[in-house]
């Protein structure tokens, strides 16, 4: 039986038990009693011998313990002995040093005057060498020795080190001048040679020459020279060739791009800080190439039309990103060596040429967009044509905004972002106008300013049909300035976010300027994703940038207002196409209520006149304009319904938006609110009530019998408008009011009523009171 598990630390009785009766229960279930008594004995003879173990283990321990103890005391004793012996030995080398004290000061003296007498003696050598190399150096420059020469030019370096406080100093500093350039000027042939032909083995000869005599920049000039003149001549050929300019960029670029990676391996075998040295080279190229960039990329961008002048700048600012990005990943491995100066400079030196474009980006976009919106027709010579082209502008005026912010990050990072808004403004604006421009052409086209002189009632719903199309135009204008409003905040915190100090606050001093650094730490790893234009060249504008981005980021970005002026035009656009729709529906009923203060009937007596003064108004039939009007008004939930209940968001949207002239008066009940057909409905109808009272004011005088017809019309007008469960409006009831109370008790009914009503009734009945 194994009772090694007893042991571990991790011991579980009931996993052990378990364990021990497994293989019984499988091989033979009935003999699990037997085999529980018999583990049960096993346990005790096993308790037995372990503690059998435990009291012949106890009784040894017992035993050595006196042992232990003496072992012990022995052990103190000799502490104690050497204790002692320490106190001997300190007291011996404290008396050692009092003897010794005076005699170790004479050796001390005497070691620094050996010290000073050799270095004078040095001294005196140097100086001697001094001469003795002057007089020789003539003779060693005609052998040409470089190295031989170096050698000389070095010991006198040296030399004159040790000269410092003689009179002729400075003499003698302009004299190994003096022999340097010399050197330099006879070995310069070589070096060139060594440089263009990429001798290393010639290279690191010079270098070590030019290290010794402290000329190493003037070597690095001529490497410069060397090389930087084989990439300008590159791309002055390129130049004079017919390649376009973008093609031009590239393949020198790729020069560029090729001369690094062939240069860094080279320079790794021959200077110190090879990454560093290939920088500046690219650097002074950039700077040396004639004619320059900014040159070539502004007669470029002269030469193109106003249309393509943005989409040229851009494809040739990809290709320098493009170079960027290339040079920055074959840099990468090596920042930590790097001069760090010097790789911010060559990134300013590439994207320079872009800078005046980048600060203008919001007035060239702005240009851009202009030109772009105006080749959108919105007007045609027929009003459907008209409508489909408003409808179909919509998607290409949020296609052409979201190109422009898509240019905005291309070309700048998202740090034009305030001039993007600017120029989103022109073009949301120019869009306004154009679209409104053709609103009015729709409502001249529908002749809807026009009052018809003829009494011939036609109804046509093509005009509101089209309108109804144009609501639903301005509601996906709407909806979609929304999304787009949402997609470019999205758009411009991801991408110059990144510029947002996580301290930066829009009321501390302090934070605009920790804005400056967003981190120190990221801008020493990499410093090409650190380039801020902005920053340095304007300031304000960068201020105002930082201003937005933090509202961006405390607010969120589906809470803002960056296109609120946009929004505010376009819920105006709305507004003139309800106008657009109502003034389509009410022209009809306009016509025929411009007639009545015209008509005849009201002021030229009939023959039956006399016999029907007293008769009751219900003998009266309404005249044929106020049941043309009726006739009109109760077929329109036939036509408003079916545009009110067609599922489309844009409509609905528009419809929610937009308001209708003549609202409710104050106090009345507004079921219609909760429908559109009704809220169209009541608005027809209360302007409907609204012109019949202020045409029947402009009747010049009413006949008894023309009284009794009009109030008969005004009733009938009524009954219009309880069967479609609409209220009379107040004027329209006071109208009627004193048009049937007789003469005599006019004045009675005339109390309370408004004063221009009842003076325009009495003077029209001809009725003094």
């Amino acid at each position: 039986m194994d009772f090694s598990k007893f042991l571990d630390d991790n011991f579980d009785v009931k996993d052990w038990v378990n364990g021990a009766f497994k293989t019984v229960q499988e091989e033979e279930p009935g003999k699990v009693d037997s085999h529980a008594a018999t583990l049960v004995m096993k346990l005790q003879l096993f308790i037995q011998e372990v503690n059998n173990a435990i009291e012949e283990t106890s009784h040894q321990a017992l035993q050595n313990m006196p042992r232990a103890l003496r072992d012990v005391e022995a052990l103190k004793q000799e502490a104690s002995f050497l204790k002692e012996q320490m106190i001997l030995v300190k007291e011996d080398i404290r008396k050692f040093e009092q003897d010794t004290a005076q005699s170790m000061q004479v050796l001390v003296e005497l070691d620094e005057v050996k010290s000073r007498m050799q270095a004078a003696s040095e001294a005196l050598q140097e100086a001697d060498k001094w001469s003795t190399i002057s007089a020789d150096i003539e003779e060693t420059l005609k052998s040409q020795d470089i190295e031989t020469i170096s050698a000389k030019l070095t010991s006198m370096q040296n030399s004159l080190a040790m000269l410092v406080d003689t009179p002729d100093y400075s003499e003698k500093c302009v004299h190994l001048e003096a022999l340097k350039n010399r050197l330099e000027a006879m070995a310069s042939t070589q070096i060139v040679a060594a440089f263009n032909s990429q001798s290393v083995d010639q290279a690191r000869l010079f270098v070590k020459v030019f290290v010794a005599v402290d000329r190493m920049p003037q070597l690095l000039t001529y490497y410069y020279k060397c090389h930087k003149s084989q990439l300008v001549s590159v791309w002055q050929e390129l130049c004079q060739s017919d390649l376009s300019l973008n093609h031009q960029l590239t393949e020198f670029y790729d020069t560029l791009l090729a001369t690094w990676h062939s240069q860094l391996q080279w320079t790794s075998q021959v200077f110190r800080n090879p990454c560093e040295i290939v920088t500046v080279l690219q650097i002074q190229t950039l700077g040396a190439i004639v004619p320059s960039i900014p040159v070539c990329l502004s007669t470029a961008i002269e030469r193109a039309s106003q249309e393509d002048k943005l989409s040229m700048l851009l494809d040739l600012h990809d290709s320098t990103v493009h170079f960027a990005k290339s040079l920055e990943a074959a840099m990468l491995p090596h920042l930590g060596e790097t001069n760090l100066v010097k790789v911010t400079e060559l990134i300013a030196a590439i994207h320079s040429p872009y800078l005046p474009y980048q600060l203008q980006y919001g007035d060239l976009e702005a240009s851009n967009l202009h030109i772009q919106i105006s080749a959108v027709p919105l007007e045609c010579g027929e009003l459907i044509d008209c409508v489909q082209e408003l409808n179909q502008s919509v998607n290409k005026l949020f296609s052409l905004a979201s190109g422009a912010v898509d240019r905005c990050v291309k070309l700048t990072d998202g740090l034009a972002a305030c001039g993007l808004l600017k120029a989103l403004k022109a073009l949301f604006s120019k869009y306004v106008s154009n679209f409104a421009s053709t609103l009015q052409s729709i409502r001249k086209k529908c002749k809807l300013e026009e009052i018809s002189n003829g009494s011939l009632f036609q109804e046509d719903w093509s005009a509101f049909q089209n309108s109804v199309r144009i609501i639903a135009t301005c509601g996906e204008l709407l909806r979609q300035c929304g999304d787009y409003e949402q997609q470019l905040s999205n758009r411009i915190l991801s991408t110059a976010g990144k510029y947002l100090s996580e301290s930066y606050s829009p009321h501390s001093l302090a934070g605009i300027q920790e804005t400056s650094f967003p981190d120190k730490k990221t801008s020493i790893k990499n410093p090409w994703q650190e380039y801020n234009y902005l920053l340095k060249a304007n300031p304000s504008e960068y201020a105002s940038l930082m201003e937005m981005l933090y509202m961006l980021k405390e607010k969120g970005t589906g809470n803002n207002n960056l296109l609120s002026e946009a929004r505010a035009a376009l819920t105006r656009l709305n507004q003139q196409a309800h106008q657009l729709a109502f003034d389509s529906v009410f022209l009809r009923i306009k016509q025929q209520l411009a007639q009545v203060p015209r008509m005849e009937t009201w002021n030229t007596g009939t023959m039956g006149e006399t016999l029907t003064e007293d008769l009751p108004t219900f003998s009266l039939a309404p005249l044929e304009y106020i049941s043309n009007i009726g006739q009109y008004i109760m077929s329109l939930p036939l036509h408003l319904e079916p545009f009110v209940t067609q599922e489309d968001p844009a409509l609905e949207l528009a419809l929610h938006s937009g308001k209708l002239p003549y609202p409710p008066e104050q106090g009345d009940e507004l079921p219609e609110l909760d429908n559109m057909a009704d809220y169209w409905l009541g608005s027809i109808a209360r302007a409907t009530m609204h012109t019949y009272c202020e045409s029947i004011l402009q009747i010049p005088e009413l006949t008894p019998h023309a009284t009794k017809q009009l109030a008969t019309d005004i009733d009938y007008l009524s009954n219009v408008m309880d069967a479609l469960g609409l209220q009379p409006s107040r004027t329209l009831q006071h109208t009627v009011t004193t048009l049937k109370v007789k003469p005599e008790d006019f004045r009675q009914a005339a109390k309370g009523l408004p004063r221009r009503l009842t003076s325009a009734i009495a003077t029209m009945r001809n009725i003094h009171y």
